[in-house]
């Protein structure tokens, strides 16, 4: 039996699922064949290893936090978990095949609308989170210190340019520059000091800037105290197949709407990209387990530590 499957044991949780995060055919088998009581759900780029219960992350997180938090929003949106349930996550954080584990309440705040973007958009999902973290990132540091606003329009971008007009010269014209370069990366944070928006095309390639962009408004209900920015891009994403991710310049919040509704909104100061191993006990998430020993800490809350076992 696998270690994890002896922490599940030890521990006193009452686990109603267990999601294993890419496990190999062997580690997916061997908890198959195991005694334990837990349903077990599969979280991984493809369903290699034939689980039933199967969740795609077409996208590598980094961070534990996000890795689980999109794993069980997953799980919510397919209906294996549902609000109230206790589970548990496999996964590796000390690069050894899922050497630790997470109890997870699970709650109806985790749906994000991270799930729902990254599996059900047009552009590919690298391109998604890349033009997410320009965003963010943005956001934290704005331009010389002081707020900026920036709308990037990810997808379908031949409509998206036959609904738009340009408003000055466009720097990416007959260019084959991509989001992910980290030197574009810079350029796209200076350029959102101007007006318009940027067209992003479903791989990632920069097809311009300084976009004005004239879909129809009818219909489109966005939050009372949002700007006409925050109306562009919905409206754009309602008559095209294009998401938006929208910077404001006003309170600084990360907002994405995805057919003409707002799916997700982030605090940049709140949101950081990288491993967050040891700061991903909130939001109902405590770390409890690695590699067959527990770490009991204030409160009940489990750690990773590395060392003895301690109580």
């Amino acid at each position: 039996m696998p270690a994890i499957a002896d922490l599940l044991i030890e521990t006193d949780f009452d686990i109603q699922n267990l999601f294993l995060f890419t496990p190999s055919g062997s580690q997916f088998q061997r908890f198959v064949d195991s005694d334990l009581s837990e349903s077990l759900i599969v979280v991984a780029p493809t369903n290699t290893v034939d689980s039933d219960s199967f969740v795609e992350m077409p996208i590598e997180f980094t961070a534990v936090r996000d890795q689980i938090r999109f794993g069980v929003e997953g799980g919510m949106q397919l209906d294996f978990v549902e609000q109230g349930d206790t589970v548990a996550c496999a996964l590796s954080i000390f690069d050894r095949p899922l050497d630790s584990l997470v109890h997870v309440v699970v709650n109806e705040t985790m749906r994000s609308g991270l799930y729902n973007l990254f599996t059900d958009s047009r552009a590919e999902a690298n391109v998604v989170r890349d033009v997410f973290e320009v965003a963010v990132d943005l956001g934290k540091k704005g331009q010389k210190g002081k707020p900026v606003g920036a709308l990037f329009v990810v997808g379908d971008a031949g409509n998206v340019m036959n609904k738009s007009k340009a408003l000055s010269y466009n720097p990416f014209e007959k260019s084959y520059v991509h989001v992910g370069d980290p030197i574009v990366t810079v350029m796209l944070k200076e350029f959102s000091r101007l007006d318009g928006a940027f067209v992003i095309s479903d791989a990632g390639k920069i097809v311009s800037a300084y976009r004005y962009l004239e879909p129809a408004a009818e219909g489109i209900d966005i939050p009372k105290g949002l700007g006409a920015r925050h109306m562009a891009g919905a409206a754009i994403s309602s008559e095209t197949n294009a998401i938006s991710v929208v910077l404001s310049e006003s309170d600084g919040l990360v907002r994405i709407f995805k057919d003409g509704e707002l799916i997700l909104q982030v605090d940049p100061e709140e949101y950081w990209v990288g491993d967050d191993t040891l700061r991903a006990v909130n939001g109902g998430i405590s770390l409890y387990g690695s590699l067959g020993s527990v770490y009991r800490s204030v409160g009940s809350t489990y750690w990773i530590t590395g060392s003895s076992k301690q109580q």
